[in-house]
């Protein structure tokens, strides 16, 4: 870890102290999180302070909890590896009932995920926001502290169903007109709702039932990443000599 992220995360429990939820510094950066009351009161001095200058807005998305770290069956009922974990194990078709899957509940379903860049100071810095209620996922709106933040949102709201307070033009970006449900969300099927074609008869496109039987090829599984852990025992060999 380096020590400039450390010195942030520092002056950042600092400056802030009650306001942040959690400060962590982990894989060279470092992340607060900030409860939706305190979000704009924190945008706006990370963003002004000189100390600070968090100048750009890089990415904001949406996180789907639902299920977080639960796979759709044990691994070590099927092989390790390849085709046959969809072929072979309890996924396969006639032996995985979507409907049914386990999906643990969670009390914090819904986030958004800012990434903002100072480049007065060559410092990046991560705010990650629970939405309070995840039947109506809510956040306060950063457009009017970056304006970069404003299809962002939309592709946020379209895609996971964050509603984002004072948004001045909050609508659906990537599906098409009349598009129900949000298809980044763990609840909506992987197989869609509808199928839509071009009949050439009609002369029309024609919504249909889905013709895709649901199945499930790899299982779902949090795992640390490689190219990380290789990182740091390389760092922990130079620390060593």
């Amino acid at each position: 870890m380096t020590e400039p992220t450390l010195r942030l995360s520092e002056r950042l429990n600092a400056r802030f102290g009650d306001r942040l939820a959690a400060v962590r510094d982990a894989f060279g950066q470092t992340t607060i999180e900030v409860v939706p009351d305190n979000l704009h009161e924190v945008a706006r001095a990370l963003r002004d302070e000189r100390e600070l200058r968090f100048e750009v807005l890089t990415d904001l998305c949406a996180v789907d909890y639902l299920g977080f770290g639960e796979d759709e069956w044990e691994t070590s009922d099927v092989s390790d590896e390849g085709f046959s974990r969809g072929v072979e194990g309890p996924g396969s078709p006639g032996r995985f009932d979507w409907a049914s899957r386990p999906v643990r509940t969670v009390d914090k379903r819904f986030a958004v995920v800012v990434h903002l860049l100072s480049i007065a100071n060559n410092q990046r810095l991560r705010i990650k926001v629970f939405c309070a209620d995840s039947s109506l996922p809510q956040v306060p709106s950063l457009v009017d502290v970056w304006p970069a933040a404003n299809w962002y949102e939309r592709e946020a709201f379209d895609l996971y169903g964050v509603l984002f307070e004072g948004h001045p033009d909050l609508r659906r970006i990537l599906t098409d007109y009349g598009f129900v449900g949000h298809p980044f969300r763990k609840d909506f099927p992987l197989i869609g709702n509808v199928e839509v074609r071009f009949d050439p008869e009609q002369g029309r496109v024609i919504y249909e039932p889905v013709s895709i039987e649901p199945r499930v090829l790899v299982p779902r599984t949090i795992r640390d990443d490689s190219r990380y852990l290789q990182g740091q025992a390389e760092q922990a060999e130079r620390q060593g000599k």
